[in-house]
């Protein structure tokens, strides 16, 4: 299978911080947020961005991981760590958007809360949307075919590249 790169480790970086001051230019007049990474290389996004958003701002950020199986997500238990979400700022984070399926389940477990706001961020959103999420802050978009996956790659603590095959 031939691999197109789209994203070297230094665009992703770019991408992170650009991604970062978005988030924080939405969020100004919070004091605080919670970030939610799905895991895993969408936990490690988020992360990054929480990093990056604690240098930046004077946000209080709040780092969380949702567990979801995003080939089925209702075979297992959607796991989201025990946070308090009532009257928060919520940033769902994902690698990649692709039908915007894992995103829409991974709003599920949020819903049990009454947060002010939840938006949501990925790095990588693709244009073929089955579901009806569509991401407020987006690192970078691809036109590809359904057929076509996009893969970021993450591995020691470091992204090193995005890449279509």
């Amino acid at each position: 299978m031939n691999k197109i790169a789209i994203l070297s480790a230094a665009q992703i970086e770019q991408k992170l911080r650009r991604m970062a001051f978005e988030i924080w230019e939405k969020n100004h007049e919070e004091k605080e947020i919670f970030i939610i990474g799905i895991e895993e290389t969408g936990a490690a996004v988020a992360s990054k961005i929480a990093q990056i958003l604690k240098e930046i701002s004077s946000l209080k950020v709040n780092l969380s991981s949702i567990k979801i199986n995003k080939k089925s997500p209702l075979s297992d238990s959607i796991e989201l760590e025990k946070i308090e979400l009532n009257k928060k700022t919520v940033i769902l984070v994902d690698d990649v958007a692709n039908s915007g399926k894992t995103l829409l389940y991974a709003l599920k477990p949020l819903m049990d809360f009454e947060p002010t706001k939840i938006q949501v961020a990925v790095l990588v959103d693709r244009k073929h949307k089955n579901f009806p999420v569509t991401p407020d802050i987006i690192g970078h978009s691809v036109a590809t075919t359904i057929q076509e996956n996009i893969i970021v790659n993450y591995k020691n603590g470091v992204f090193t590249g995005a890449h279509l095959e």
